[in-house]
């Protein structure tokens, strides 16, 4: 589990490239705003979620994975990781900011990766 990192990682990368190679500036992590996003574009009023897949439960391959050992604890884990995502991300647009959730699984094809983040930034 040590080699687990909540920032910096490889999804999170690939979408920080494809955002300033579009032009667009962020800022990182945000300590004052709920999840602690980890792209604000704040002029913009938007945020970006990276997610990963397992973590997150999404509805992918990967995401619909258990682990064999210890279920019981991971279940309840994901259920609460997707139960807080969601509060934040309510608080956020009520706050009047606008919330894109980008699965790590979508960051494997960088071309709708960009398509999706332009679209969402326009």
């Amino acid at each position: 589990m040590s080699a687990v990192h909540d920032r910096d990682t490889t999804p999170e990368m690939r979408v920080r490239q494809a955002a300033h190679s579009l032009g667009y500036r962020y800022s990182l992590h945000r300590r004052n705003l709920p999840g602690k996003p980890d792209l604000v574009f704040v002029s913009r009023r938007k945020i970006v979620f990276v997610h990963g897949c397992f973590w997150h439960a999404h509805k992918c391959r990967r995401g619909r994975r258990t682990p064999v050992s210890n279920t019981e604890y991971w279940h309840t884990k994901r259920e609460r990781n997707k139960k807080r995502d969601n509060e934040q991300q309510r608080f956020l647009r009520a706050a009047d900011w606008k919330v894109l959730v980008i699965w790590e699984c979508w960051t494997r094809d960088l071309t709708a990766l960009r398509k999706r983040l332009q679209d969402f930034l326009n």
